[in-house]
């Protein structure tokens, strides 16, 4: 796709999750689905609230993946925040699209 069709297309979310997820997998990451907002086996978070929140054990040494390199779009919770969310009692839903990659042992995070 040119600049000109780029700046021209009417882009949905699924299409900015779409470039966002085959950009990196073209360069060599592997696309990881959304967790659960409800994390599974993690008795210190109530809800997902980072994109990073799937990667936690890897980040502490207990887990292994067969990848270096990771993409994911993830559906996050944020509950309370800044005073404006905490006056009105409401939580935002939202996607964040981050990727990872491992070299020399040290991990990067976008």
């Amino acid at each position: 796709m040119t600049g000109n069709e780029i700046r021209e297309k009417s882009w949905s979310g699924n299409d900015i999750r779409k470039a966002f997820l085959d950009f990196f997998k073209s360069k060599g990451h592997t696309i990881v689905r959304s967790s659960s907002l409800v994390p599974h086996g993690d008795p210190t978070l109530l809800f997902t609230n980072a994109g990073m929140n799937q990667f936690k054990d890897v980040f502490l040494g207990l887990e292994k993946r067969d990848y270096t390199r990771a993409t994911t779009a993830q559906k996050c919770v944020r509950a309370g925040g800044g005073r404006e969310a905490q006056r009105s009692g409401k939580c935002r839903v939202y996607e964040a699209a981050s990727h990872v990659f491992r070299d020399d042992g040290e991990f990067f995070v976008w």
